[in-house]
């Protein structure tokens, strides 16, 4: 593979490495749209599945090669004869098919998994490479265990791979053992000791089990691999695989290291999504880039320097990773410029508005209750206080009369300013009575566009939120009412949207 000294090839194993996590296996259907979603990504080799491992995964690799054309499409192999001409079989739909096989290079393994000596280990991985390469040009060797052999041995398997027709070389910390530096060394010294080492690229698989998975990635990179082995939000066995999110969000943040990969990252969000559902594995919330909490900002000090300045908080752009904007999260510990940034975005005018009444009634509210939500400000707003409105209208008395055979009446008290204004109406039904007593007192200039009513819980004591979109002058205001009374609620919300826009 002909490629850019500072191109780093992405390589996903969501559909291999990351299905062997126990209740996440896919059908066949399934794997075919995360593999879609994965080529849209930018993903330059999918790993399609393990073919001799049963007829399902080799049925997969099959219909993957005929419905991704841009990915090379990748099956795995031990090295042997059996499970190479398995791999071949199932790739021979794919326009761009390699075969990934290997074999353990740690004493370790070689002890106590094969029971073998280094030098028919060595042996038995040139043979594969040499056996895979009759049938795909594209080989990629893995030398199982690389982050606990020994540096010498791992040289001397990983110049001999290449010799026999590797195209990639792939050295993973399988049990997530390595420390960073240490796995950088391992890089580093087989660019520096291997001397053919420049026919192939050197991939790095690393997995999660003391949480360094991502550094250690990193570290190899730095240090010269040009592949980074990963998963959609890191799952994988036991404690999961680099995740591709952080790796290339981290290449992309840290521009000083002049690398960069082919993947699109506004369809972070979108993915992560799919994965989680279709596999039924949850993303941990403070999940770095697409957990639900790493753009939310909740600690009043946070949110102030945030407002003034998106970056004295954030390194990155939630609309980079496929999330439409940061989240302001109000809680107890939330300051005055948070609240006053909720209240400007339902629209609300400061200036109108007495921020320090109901940022005393916000706090009193947030004590009860972990997190504020749009409808509590909403309520908060619609009580009609002065002390909530300065200069605008509100509800001092509401009467409605109605029932057959009468016409539904309303009379409507309002304060404005300090005066008092009375005035009443009938209508077709008790709301509409209502809306037209307002109308006299304030006039007849808005239009009343969309009414919409919601029970909050559900009872027949509930309170009710009454939703309007009111027009004035051609532009649209909306208003909000909560109350048990639904044409109390309705007189509120109407006169929400009128002191928006007088």
């Amino acid at each position: 593979m002909l490629h850019d000294p500072n191109r780093v090839y992405v390589f996903d194993t969501t559909l291999r490495d990351g299905e062997q996590v126990p209740g996440c296996q896919l059908a066949t259907a399934e794997k075919i749209e995360i593999a879609k979603a994965l080529e849209a990504l930018g993903v330059d080799v999918i790993e399609a599945g393990f073919p001799i491992s049963s007829p399902g995964d080799f049925q997969s690799v099959v219909e993957l090669s005929k419905a991704v054309s841009e990915p090379i499409i990748c099956a795995l192999t031990r090295a042997n004869k059996g499970d190479i001409d398995s791999a071949v079989a199932a790739l021979q739909y794919a326009k761009r098919p390699r075969i990934h096989t290997g074999i353990g290079s740690s004493d370790m393994h070689i002890k106590y998994k094969f029971n073998s000596t280094r030098e028919d280990i060595l042996e038995r991985a040139v043979e594969a490479v040499k056996y895979a390469k009759r049938f795909v040009e594209d080989i990629e060797f893995y030398a199982e265990d690389a982050g606990r052999a020994d540096n010498e041995f791992l040289a001397k398997m990983i110049q001999a791979v290449i010799a026999a027709g590797a195209t990639v070389v792939n050295i993973p910390d399988t049990n997530g053992y390595c420390l960073p530096e240490q796995y950088g060394a391992k890089i580093l010294y087989l660019k520096e000791n291997v001397s053919n080492i420049d026919q192939a690229i050197i991939s790095v698989h690393c997995h999660n089990d003391l949480g360094l998975a991502t550094a250690n990635t990193l570290a190899g990179v730095i240090n010269g691999a040009r592949q980074v082995e990963c998963t959609i939000n890191g799952i994988g066995e036991r404690a999961g695989n680099t995740a591709l999110e952080e790796v290339t969000m981290i290449l992309k943040t840290h521009q000083a290291l002049n690398l960069h990969t082919n993947i699109n990252s506004k369809h972070f969000h979108e993915i992560s999504g799919m994965v989680s559902r279709m596999m039924r594995m949850p993303v941990q919330p403070n999940k770095a880039i697409i957990g639900q909490n790493a753009f939310a900002h909740s600690s009043g000090i946070h949110q102030d320097g945030f407002l003034k300045h998106r970056e004295n908080y954030e390194i990155m752009n939630p609309e980079d990773v496929g999330i439409d904007q940061s989240d302001i999260i109000l809680t107890a510990r939330s300051g005055r410029h948070a609240l006053k940034h909720h209240l400007l975005r339902l629209g609300y005018e400061i200036e109108r508005i007495n921020l320090d009444q109901i940022y005393e009634a916000f706090l009193s509210l947030a004590d009860q209750k972990q997190e504020i939500t749009d409808d509590d400000l909403l309520s908060l707003m619609s009580d009609g206080s002065e002390e909530v409105v300065k200069n605008g209208y509100t509800l001092k008395l509401l009467q409605v009369v109605c029932g057959d055979p009468l016409n539904p009446t309303a009379t409507i008290k309002l304060d404005y300013k300090g005066q008092e204004h009375e005035a009443m109406a009938y209508g077709n039904g008790p709301v509409n009575a209502t809306i037209k007593a307002i109308e006299r007192i304030v006039g007849k200039a808005s239009e009343l566009k969309e009414f919409n009513i919601q029970a909050m819980h559900g009872g027949s004591d509930d309170v009710s939120k009454v939703n309007m979109r009111v027009s004035y002058l051609g532009k649209s205001y909306m208003g909000y009412g909560f109350n048990t009374d639904i044409v109390k609620a309705s007189a509120i919300a109407y006169l929400d949207a009128v002191n928006k826009f007088l």
